[in-house]
């Protein structure tokens, strides 16, 4: 173990001039190991004095002799004595040849009993190094089964974007991250409540470029290819009453698939079929109907696809559902090995500011997550009827004071909270149970019990054994008291229902 702090020392010492304190700390043997190589350094002798009568069958008396020279000299003395006709430039280069070959047999012997992940590609500062107290470093497989150890100590604000494909770039490089963001997340981890919320930004969410003024208003999509995740933060944050954001990941399309593919496939419903075809961007979209294990190009189809004239709500209930299939899939026993290979995926596929033992802290964290506890809404606004884009999304922060607390972290002086009572919200009812008759008996009862603001939906293609009550706009307090008044129904606080609705009514099975 000495010898290796050793080694790691003189690295630092060669690349990194110390000052004259720092190195008195390095220790006398280093120094006097140091020393002797110095001294003993030999330049290798030219070749031509290699003759036959310089070559010495015996070692050498000179225990200085470099090692250079020794071995220079072991390809003339077989040539000498095996009686080689063959001239003596020929076997250098045979000698040389046959030397790559054995060494490209090594390399490939060790490769095979390496670990796949190692330390090679991780930063000092990753690897915790940036202190000359260190002494271990712990190995990555060290890390994770220590994974309970790391816990994070104080609400996260964490925004993530999908990014869409760069032409011409290699996946995982820079310029690879440096297109428009199809997807952004703002996701707040609450270590003191245990909770996990999830606030999903749609694309054409119009906000204004600081530097630019006026003529900066443009859509939220556009902040990364303008000024990178450092922009994007920025007029998310403005936009959200200056919310703070403290990290970042950027996706590409490739990250997508691979996290996917290494996951073996995600399971989602597909509501309807999907087919689009752009041969510009290169994009084929061809998905049926039904619940199915996606591979990780469908998951990319999934997300992506968007219907004409609806905007982008449709695509973030997509993208809202996935995320929810995702965190399932990851904690499931199987995929928890794994999670060494998937963080090296990460490194390659991922562009974030999250630092290994924060990784670690967040995967720790979900894995001890409650379900109810898991929330997702959507950034509340509407679509302009009067702008020259029928697509563009303007916010409309009325009453969501509460929103604004529990899925950001801050308060808006003079903005109130929404508190309408359940009876006087809008709410959707979708029979999910494969029973017409159901939609008007629900009606019926509803109206019984006060309520005024309710509609019905087209039935949902998935058939439900158990009723469920999706909260759209992330107060689960409304679904607990809907489902006080319902008797029954499963609460999913996500925007997954209706995108008209407060809260939606998917009538299951288990409805008498």
């Amino acid at each position: 173990m000495s010898g290796e702090i050793i080694v790691i020392k003189q690295v630092e010492w060669s690349e990194n001039p110390l000052g004259s304190q720092q190195v008195v700390e390095f220790e006398p043997e280093v120094r006097s190991q140091q020393l002797q190589r110095t001294e003993n350094q030999v330049a290798p002798a030219p070749v031509e004095d290699l003759e036959e009568e310089d070559v010495e069958l015996n070692p050498p008396a000179n225990p200085n002799r470099s090692v250079v020279e020794s071995v220079g000299a072991i390809p003339n003395q077989l040539y000498e004595r095996l009686g080689l006709t063959m001239p003596r430039w020929l076997l250098w280069i045979m000698t040389v040849v046959i030397g790559i070959i054995l060494s490209g047999l090594l390399v490939s012997t060790l490769a095979l009993w390496t670990p796949l992940w190692s330390n090679l590609d991780r930063t000092d500062e990753d690897l915790g190094t940036n202190t000359k107290d260190e002494v271990k470093i712990p190995l990555p497989g060290e890390l994770w089964s220590k994974l309970s150890q790391y816990n994070l100590s104080r609400p996260m604000n964490i925004l993530i974007m999908g990014i869409e494909p760069v032409s011409g770039t290699v996946d995982g490089s820079p310029e690879s991250f440096a297109g428009k963001s199809d997807t952004m997340l703002l996701v707040r981890l609450n270590p003191s409540e245990k909770s996990v919320r999830v606030l999903s930004i749609p694309r054409d969410t119009m906000i204004a470029i600081p530097e630019k003024g006026e003529k900066g208003l443009t859509k939220v999509s556009d902040a990364n290819a303008q000024g990178g995740p450092v922009l994007a933060a920025r007029v998310v944050s403005r936009t959200l009453n200056n919310a703070p954001i403290d990290r970042y990941i950027r996706i590409s399309t490739s990250g997508l698939r691979q996290l996917v593919d290494q996951l073996g496939g995600v399971e989602v419903f597909v509501p309807q079929s999907m087919e689009y075809k752009d041969s510009s961007s290169r994009l084929s979209i061809n998905l049926v109907s039904g619940w199915q294990t996606l591979n990780g190009e469908q998951a990319e189809q999934f997300v992506r696809f968007r219907e004409p004239g609806l905007g982008d709500l449709p695509r973030v209930q997509r993208q809202q559902a996935l995320t929810a299939a995702l965190l399932q899939r990851l904690n499931s026993p199987t995929v928890l090995p794994r999670l060494p290979q998937l963080t090296r995926l990460m490194r390659k596929y991922f562009d974030t500011n999250l630092k290994m033992e924060e990784m670690m802290a967040l995967v720790n964290f979900g894995l001890n997550l409650d379900r109810d506890n898991f929330q997702m809404t959507v950034l509340p606004g509407t679509f302009s009827r009067f702008s020259k884009d029928p697509d563009s999304y303007w916010l409309n922060m009325t009453g969501q004071q509460s929103l604004l607390n529990d899925y950001v972290g801050v308060n808006v002086p003079g903005l109130k909270p929404d508190m309408r009572q359940v009876p006087n919200l809008k709410i959707a009812i979708q029979n999910a149970s494969n029973q017409p008759q159901l939609t008007e008996k629900v009606i019926a009862y509803l109206k019984q019990k006060g309520f005024t603001n309710i509609y019905k939906v087209p039935d949902w293609p998935d058939t439900q054994r158990q009723t469920q009550i999706v909260v759209q706009k992330g107060n689960r307090r409304v679904g607990v008291d809907l489902q006080k008044v319902l008797g029954l129904g499963q609460i999913e606080v996500a925007a997954i229902g209706d995108l008209e609705s407060d809260l939606t009514i998917r009538i299951g099975k288990d409805w008498k």
